[in-house]
């Protein structure tokens, strides 16, 4: 889809490192966006009581605890849709109800949804969810009502600590980058950004992050790949090879007495 007024390319970088586990970015992205409770049932694994994105957690605050012979530590990310720069979940929609706003981002219609799933095993970091009762796909949408009226999205506006960062998705890789290195020069030799790197399996993400350790630690995926990337080539090396067995059937009659 274009434009005819192209915006530059908003999203999220979500430093970790200052993360302190509130929740507040949960809480407003709930009570903006008018998504169902949930939580409520008692995981027993640890504080964390939304245990994964779905459709009624469209923010996600991981809790990982690492118990070692002389400490604990706790790790904590604010997880949220990545908003692909290669999206598998809307090359697989049939109705149109996905689709990439001027901002970048990637957003589901309810009203155009039909409840196929499709996007659901599509998406590789698991994020889509159908909602029970209503069989929708809903997510993160990036506040893209907010946006519209020059607002920054619930959850970064709601952050106490700035760990969730809105803004132009290039200025916010340079800043990223920055911090990776003031944080790799303190000694922190886990630091890594993940998401950010436009030759990744996604084409990069629109919601990138500071991690402190591996993405398999926080329940990422380690080396994400969009299904779809390659589709227009698959169609085409299937269009070729239809010819081709065309041709070569075409010449089998030809050839008979």
């Amino acid at each position: 889809m274009t434009y005819p007024d192209p915006k530059p390319r908003m999203g999220f970088f979500t430093d970790s490192s200052v993360c302190i586990g509130c929740k507040a970015c949960e809480v407003a992205c709930k009570e903006w966006n008018e998504v169902p409770d949930d939580g409520l049932d008692f995981l027993a694994t640890s504080y964390d009581n939304t245990g994964a994105l779905g459709s009624e957690s469209w923010r996600h605050v991981a809790f990982v605890e690492q118990t070692e012979a002389d400490r604990t530590r706790w790790l904590m990310s604010s997880d949220v849709c990545k908003h692909c720069t290669n999206a598998a979940c809307l090359d697989v929609c049939p109705t149109g109800s996905l689709f990439r706003t001027e901002y970048g981002t990637v957003v589901v219609q309810p009203d155009v949804c039909n409840g196929c799933g499709y996007c659901v095993p599509a998406c590789p970091f698991g994020v889509l969810d159908q909602r029970k009762g209503d069989g929708r796909v809903w997510k993160c949408t990036l506040c893209y009502d907010r946006l519209g009226a020059g607002l920054e999205p619930a959850c970064a506006t709601a952050c106490p600590t700035k760990s969730i960062q809105f803004g132009p998705l290039e200025e916010l890789r340079e800043q990223a980058a920055g911090r990776l290195e003031t944080l790799r020069e303190a000694g922190v030799a886990e630091a890594r950004l993940y998401g950010d790197d436009p030759d990744d399996g996604v084409g990069g993400a629109g919601a990138f992050f500071l991690l402190l350790d591996a993405p398999e630690v926080y329940r990422l995926p380690p080396a994400p790949v969009a299904g779809t990337r390659r589709l227009g080539s698959m169609w085409r090396s299937a269009a070729a090879a239809a010819v081709a067995l065309v041709a070569g059937v075409a010449v089998s009659v030809a050839r008979r007495p």
